[in-house]
């Protein structure tokens, strides 16, 4: 596709002096009024080496307001990062609602120079183009607008460009040993960047080609459909303002599978029994928390569960086998004004962990499907939406190397009421019990319609559900510790 370009495109001086000012007022005009519409922007440049990507962005923010934009420059991934699954570094970089990111590279790196460099397999390339076209649809279903230029020069014109900056001292250090071999390979680049735009040109996220050879018309060519884009993001926000909410069809309110149901509450362990495995059981895992450090395999450990239900306990009773610097419990609780400015996952990506590191939420994303959608702090699409996006969070997880287990904590109604009345006269206790969790019994059956749909679609074999009998607290407390001893045994044994 690329070569099929006309890469001799160019304005005069004339005609660029003549477009320039409107386009920047119109740019101008238009980040205000995202800001005040509360939209995500990220405009993202790729390219070749001494295509124009840096001076296209300076000229692009010159008539921008500097305190509503954000520049990322990506390079090779750092230590710290290349720890993490490979999506996180660009997650902690997304801009909040009315403000603009301005990515020079992005996530494409992973499919352009780590591709050429022989770091990806086939499969693991697809799994990536797969990944990347996720990202950026649940991105733009939430209301992110995403503008991805590609700067594009012929071989020759890089060439002349690279020896002119390093004709002179105070730009020869802008030219790497890694831009001369890329422009050696060009032609094995020039497929691979082929293939990036083939697999991630999309509906959603267009891929805008911009010949670069003239500067003057790329920045114009640049400015104006960023314009564009904005116009109709903003259009699209009035019109779905007026459009009315669809209603819930009957099938999902009656005719509907039901898991907890079938749910077995009486399995018992006795406090002797507990005792006596808890111990072994702590000091297995023990071990094999060094041996996940040692391999540098991730764990991400969500508990979900009725109130009272026996997160708490089941957590502590496994970070008690825990090296306190390989781990860290996450507590999740309403949003505050920062996270709700962002995509709601992106407060959860916060807090993934490094290779070899556990993180363990206390609740967790899941929050959307379930409070969020009975209280009605999110629309009837977002949660229906959600679904697809948390299972492919987690199966990107999966695909860095992450073991990935959730737990529901379940117990009966009758016995959440009578450990509610325990802690209500307990004054050791009385804390962890609050008039929301009272309000919260009452739409129970709400709750486990909602709980039903949420273990049904987001059961996978990448990220489990495992549902926890919990009526008896020393019985949930060693299903959790097995659970867990079981998925990284069976993963060391993987090799």
């Amino acid at each position: 596709m690329l070569e099929k370009i006309d890469l001799k495109k160019n304005l005069t001086k004339e005609e660029y002096r003549a477009v320039r000012d409107q386009v920047d007022a119109d740019l101008a005009l238009l980040q205000r009024e995202c800001k005040a519409a509360g939209i995500p922007v990220i405009i993202l440049f790729e390219g070749w080496g001494a295509a124009g990507k840096g001076s296209t962005i300076s000229r692009l923010i010159d008539p921008l307001d500097p305190r509503g934009f954000f520049v990322h420059s990506i390079s090779a991934e750092n230590e710290d990062e290349s720890y993490h699954p490979w999506l996180w570094r660009f997650w902690t970089k997304l801009p909040a609602k009315g403000q603009i990111a301005i990515f020079d590279r992005s996530w494409y790196r992973r499919v352009q120079v780590d591709h050429f460099a022989k770091h990806l397999s086939q499969t693991e390339l697809l799994q990536t183009y797969e990944e990347i076209n996720s990202f950026e649809e649940l991105l733009i279903k939430d209301g992110t607008v995403i503008i991805k230029f590609f700067l594009h020069i012929s071989k020759k014109e890089q060439k002349k460009r690279f020896d002119k900056l390093l004709s002179e001292r105070e730009t020869s250090w802008r030219v790497t040993k890694e831009d001369l071999l890329h422009n050696k390979h060009y032609q094995e680049l020039l497929e691979i960047n082929d293939s990036m735009l083939e697999h991630t040109d999309t509906e959603l996220a267009p891929w805008t080609i911009v010949e670069a050879t003239d500067r003057e018309y790329a920045v114009i060519k640049t400015k104006t459909t960023i314009a564009a884009r904005l116009r109709e993001a903003l259009e699209n926000r009035k019109e779905s303002a007026k459009a009315p909410a669809l209603p819930t069809s009957v099938s999902e309110t009656t005719l509907r599978t039901s898991i907890l149901e079938g749910i077995d509450l009486s399995q018992d362990t006795t406090k002797e029994e507990y005792k006596e495995e808890l111990e072994k059981l702590q000091d297995r895992l023990k071990i094999l928390h060094s041996e996940l450090y040692r391999r540098r395999i991730p764990v991400v450990l969500a508990f979900e569960g009725w109130d009272a239900g026996g997160k708490g306990g089941a957590i502590k009773r496994l970070t008690h086998a825990l090296d306190p610097r390989g781990y860290i419990v996450h507590p999740v609780s309403s949003p505050n004004d920062i996270e709700k400015a962002h995509h709601y996952l992106w407060r959860f990506w916060q807090y993934m962990p490094k290779a070899g590191h556990v993180t363990i939420f206390d609740r967790s994303w899941y929050g959307r499907v379930m409070v969020e959608r009975i209280e009605g702090f999110c629309s009837e699409n977002e949660w229906k939406r959600a679904y697809k996006e948390m299972n492919e969070m987690e199966e990107s997880l999966a695909h860095s190397g992450a073991i990935v287990i959730k737990f529901w904590m379940h117990i009966d109604k009758d016995e959440q009421e009578r450990r509610f009345k325990e802690r209500m006269e307990n004054p050791a206790k009385q804390w962890k019990i609050t008039d929301e969790d009272w309000r919260n019994r009452e739409k129970w059956d709400q709750y486990v319609v909602a709980v039903d749909e949420m273990l049904l679609r987001t059961s996978t074999s990448y990220a489990p559900w495992v549902i926890v009998e919990g009526n008896n607290k020393y019985y949930a407390r060693l299903k959790v510790l097995r659970t867990v001893i079981d998925a990284i045994e069976k993963r060391l044994n993987e090799g």
